[in-house]
């Protein structure tokens, strides 16, 4: 499963800002550290904003904040706000050949695999792994 650098970007947010959930930092902060526009983690930001995960706080001291639940927000529930579902995505070329099916069979298990380890890790559990 490789993952869109909005979908990177939007667990690095998500996590940084779940750390400490009374937090404030700004989206330039954020880009910043990751090494991002801000322009580009600005859209990362109102996604997770939209999905309820975040808060936007206005004022000179403004930014975002976490707002969800660090133990039962898990890492697929933000992948899933990026990454389209493996039944929804456009048909590659080779993949209606016999050696293409069977190819896709495999790539399938793949990602259901790793759709099942990241349905079991919570924000929580992420950030109590040693760094």
């Amino acid at each position: 499963m490789k993952l869109q650098t909005a979908t990177r970007l939007g667990l690095y947010a998500t996590l940084e800002l779940a750390r400490d959930p009374a937090q404030i930092l700004s989206s330039a902060d954020l880009a910043e550290r990751f090494g991002v526009s801000t322009h580009h983690l600005a859209k990362v930001l109102r996604t997770l904003s939209t999905a309820g995960l975040v808060q936007a706080e206005r004022g000179a001291s403004g930014g975002y904040r976490f707002t969800g639940n660090r133990r039962r927000v898990t890492l697929m529930d933000i992948v899933a706000l990026f990454e389209s579902t493996p039944g929804r995505r456009a048909k590659e070329p080779g993949e209606e050949t016999e050696i293409g099916s069977a190819l896709q069979r495999v790539l399938a298990e793949i990602d259901e695999i790793a759709e099942a380890t990241l349905r079991s890790v919570s924000l929580e559990t992420m950030l109590k792994r040693p760094t």
